[in-house]
């Protein structure tokens, strides 16, 4: 037997104002329809009410008010945006029970205030690929790309070749998909692209327009804008340019994660310079030691290559120095290997795997040692934890300083009342080289000794 299909969801209107507030109205009505709702000719009809108010003129106020108090009265589920939206506390003095208030322009929290009032009936024959589109993530977290390619010449790479020179989105762009994702039960937004920190170099750093205000494409104004949706927002593979200093503060404000990704490779000047990277890792250490100042939480994640064609043994040791002295959280490293196409290939002096291996179980066992005793400095601290997994073992989550895949976890026996993409707080109670074992700060007792 068919399951019969569920009754679309009707919404009432009333617009108020000016042509543009009309113009507003009338794109809340276009997105809701390609959803699937109704437009209800009566309030009693409609599953929700959406009262556009004007805000111009006192009078305007007034009819805006007495607008809400007849939907109220007549269906009382409204929810309320517009020019009058912007003074919330005028409204909800004297109608307290509004779904939601919201001001102009703001479709997708309007969208988002319905969604919750009455969600969309599911069409499958014409919601086949959902707004926010497909992914392989779980539910409450996803990768936002903003840009792909690269200008650099690494010698050890090929992206370019590959994916050609950087192209970057356009920031309202990004930030409309970044809204979509929340809008779907997105929780953390992961920022990726082979050079997060040149993003917009290639538009001049062209203005665009989000939410009806302008905003620049370039690094430090798309994160804070990002920041204002309310979701974890974590930078990955930022190269140490100057300007990325300006992110700092507003990790300081928790904007965005207090979490940098940057792939350092090597320490050794000359190294650096046979890589083609920036030869400049004295003046990094200066700045780490800044941003901690600025952000104490800040965790710094990092990439090396051990065993790149040339490389001594003095110069070895001297990223091992360099890492004693950074103290980065986390730190990934590959032995190097030769890629088709690199120009790297024509250097001499390869190195031998034996030797290669060497030096990267040298390094990661420096690195063990450096991250346990950051990881245990946690320990006694509470934290929000994402929740990734849950199963009959516990519940498996992260802090703010771990992405998923690639850095540690945070282990919970106790995994009562638990689903996945859950945020909780969470004190640690012990932790090793990688991960941190925690409990509720509820005070519920995990079931095994630590």
């Amino acid at each position: 037997m068919n399951t019969p299909p569920k009754t679309p969801p009707k919404v009432g209107i009333v617009s108020l104002g000016c042509p543009k507030a009309l113009v507003d109205s009338e794109r809340i009505l276009t997105r809701l329809a390609a959803e699937g709702y109704q437009i209800s000719d009566s309030f009693e009809g409609a599953d929700v009410v959406l009262v556009n108010t004007c805000g111009f003129l006192d009078s305007a106020r007034r009819e805006s008010l007495d607008a809400i108090g007849e939907a109220m009265n007549r269906n009382g589920r409204v929810i309320v945006t517009g020019c009058m939206g912007i003074d919330e506390n005028a409204i909800r003095t004297v109608h307290p029970d509004v779904l939601s208030v919201t001001g102009p322009h703001q479709y997708a929290a309007v969208i988002d205030a319905v969604h919750r009032a009455r969600p969309p009936a599911h069409a499958p024959f014409v919601d086949l690929v959902p707004k926010e589109g497909l992914h392989l993530t779980p539910r409450h977290y996803a990768y936002l790309k903003i840009s792909e390619g690269c200008n650099h010449d690494c010698s050890f790479c090929i992206i370019p070749d590959i994916r050609g020179k950087l192209v970057s989105r356009l920031a309202g762009d990004v930030l409309g998909e970044a809204e979509r994702l929340v809008e779907a039960g997105v929780r953390e937004l992961l920022v990726i692209s082979q050079d997060t920190g040149a993003y917009g170099l290639d538009t001049g750093y062209a203005a665009d327009t989000w939410r009806g205000n302008a905003v620049e494409t370039r690094i430090a104004p798309l994160a804070e804008a990002l920041g204002s949706l309310g979701v974890w927002v974590r930078l990955h593979y930022v190269y140490p340019y100057p300007h990325v200093d300006n992110l700092v503060p507003l990790m300081a404000e928790g904007k965005i994660l207090p979490y940098l990704d940057i792939p350092f490779q090597h320490a050794s000047p000359r190294v650096l310079k046979a890589m083609r990277r920036p030869a400049h890792q004295e003046k990094i250490l200066g700045r780490i030691e800044k941003w901690r100042a600025q952000c104490p939480d800040i965790a710094v994640r990092s990439t090396f290559i051990t065993g790149f064609p040339g490389e001594t043994e003095e110069e070895f040791e001297f990223l091992l120095d360099w890492l004693e002295e950074a103290r980065l959280d986390r730190v990934g490293c590959f032995k190097y290997e030769a890629v088709a196409g690199a120009q790297a290939n024509a250097l001499a002096e390869d190195i031998d795997e034996d030797i290669k291996q060497d030096r990267w179980e040298r390094l990661m066992d420096l690195q063990q040692e450096i991250s346990a005793a950051r990881t245990k400095a946690k320990v006694g601290r509470t934290f929000d934890v994402l929740i990734d997994r849950v199963d009959d073992d516990g519940a498996v989550g992260r802090t703010y300083a771990d992405a998923p895949e690639i850095d540690g976890t945070v282990l919970l026996d106790d995994a009562q009342d638990i689903n996945e993409g859950d945020m909780i707080r969470a004190r640690i109670v012990a932790g090793d080289e990688y991960d941190l074992w925690a409990v509720r700060a509820d005070g519920k007792a995990p079931k095994s000794d630590f």
